[in-house]
């Protein structure tokens, strides 16, 4: 994609840190290393990679493998090893949320606008067009391998739930391959981490407040601070994807089976994981449960927070 993409080096006490935007979100990486010409091929590493899985999977790229599979719809497109493996993995979540959880329930965004207005009557979707628009969502109708996809005809795909959080891994598998300084990465408050800090220090990671609008790093909203030594950190939420209507707030997380927002959830969840798309995707499934949010995330054993 043809994009006016720059990044800023910075430098610290500890080392560098490079800010980009990407996914449209912003990003930064942290690296706590004084050898300038390391955190500068590091910092082109990462930054490409990212942006290659943006312009690869990415529904608003017209020349995206995203776009190609959508604008086939009804024939079989050809695939690669990497998309099948995230094929793959949206299947696993599917199969795990009992099909709360569909990357083709991407389309429901046509009848549904979350910017966070406070009155959107005049844009709230009808019980008839959110029907019709389900017509077009069902993993079930989805037939792939590792060579080929097929979609029904008037049906997408959007890996919008699942790509950052895949970038995030592969820029710490990036990092992790060119030197061993310890490495922060955050694309839009999704993180991983390398290793701990300098001195096995952990890193002090700041969470946001779901009633923040603020769009940087130094929010003065935020009340809650993870110290996070190894693997990943990822937040789902409503803070600035709602709609309200009559009083009442609805959510940008839809039941894929009933094309509706998730009721009675909590405002954000946060988890902790191994990996960047572990935490992603169980921080999500963890809001499709609505009032069983808590619940489902302690049966999965992993660390998390909770935020009504």
């Amino acid at each position: 994609m043809n994009k006016n993409r720059t990044v800023q080096l910075i430098k610290n006490k500890d080392g560098y840190g490079i800010t980009f935007n990407a996914m449209a979100s912003p990003c930064e990486v942290i690296i706590q290393s004084m050898d300038k010409p390391l955190v500068t091929q590091l910092a082109d590493l990462i930054t490409n990679e990212v942006w290659r899985i943006e312009d690869k999977y990415s529904r608003y790229n017209k020349l995206s493998v995203c776009s190609a599979i959508n604008n086939n719809a009804g024939r079989s497109v050809s695939i690669d090893q990497e998309t099948y493996l995230l094929l793959n993995f949206a299947e696993q979540c599917y199969q795990l949320s009992d099909g709360l959880f569909d990357i083709s329930s991407g389309v429901l965004r046509k009848v549904w606008s979350f910017k966070g207005d406070k009155n959107e009557t005049d844009n709230f979707p009808t019980v008839k067009k959110i029907n019709a628009m389900l017509c077009r969502v069902g993993w079930r109708k989805i037939h792939f391998d590792q060579t080929q996809i097929i979609l029904a005809k008037g049906m997408e795909i959007d890996f919008g739930g699942i790509g950052k959080e895949y970038a995030v891994d592969r820029a710490i598998q990036v990092a992790k391959q060119l030197t061993q300084s310890p490495v922060l990465v955050n694309l839009g408050g999704d993180l991983a981490v390398t290793s701990c800090r300098l001195n096995n220090e952990p890193w002090q990671v700041a969470i946001e407040h779901p009633d923040s609008n603020s769009d940087s790093y130094d929010n003065t909203s935020t009340d809650m601070i993870v110290s996070l030594k190894t693997g990943a950190l990822a937040t789902s939420g409503d803070a600035r994807r709602y709609l309200i209507k009559d009083g009442k707030r609805y959510s940008h997380i839809l039941n894929a089976k009933t094309g509706w927002p998730i009721n009675d959830a909590p405002r954000s969840i946060t988890v902790v994981a191994p990996q960047c798309i572990q935490a992603g995707i169980l921080a999500t499934l963890g809001l499709l449960q609505g009032n069983h949010a808590e619940e489902f995330l302690t049966e999965q054993e992993i660390q998390y927070w909770a935020r009504r």
